[in-house]
């Protein structure tokens, strides 16, 4: 897996199995936070969707499913969590410095 930090823009490749059949369903946004140790390891990353909706999901580190993750963009925090990002509406609410 890729060496992701929090505040980084990362787009996470998943496995879905519909009817038998898999395929890939990419997801992009900010990583809000990462917790967990050894097997156990999750992340929550955030996207703003239609009409200026911010959906987060939850994803296992070490699950089978995720096929690779690419980091679009890597951001400069100084906290562990950016929980605060979500209080934030529009481009606001991805707006990170970069690196």
């Amino acid at each position: 897996m890729n060496d992701f930090n929090v505040g980084d823009t990362i787009k996470v490749h998943y496995k879905i199995i519909e009817a038998g059949k898999a395929r890939v369903q990419p997801y992009d946004g900010i990583v809000l936070s990462k917790r967990g140790s050894g097997e156990s390891k999750t992340f929550i990353v955030r996207h703003i969707g239609p009409d200026s909706v911010g959906v987060e999901r939850i994803f296992q580190l070490n699950s089978p499913n995720i096929d690779k993750i690419d980091i679009l963009k890597e951001g400069k925090v100084k906290r562990a969590k950016l929980f605060y990002l979500r209080g934030r509406i529009g481009k606001a609410a991805t707006k990170v410095p970069s690196k």
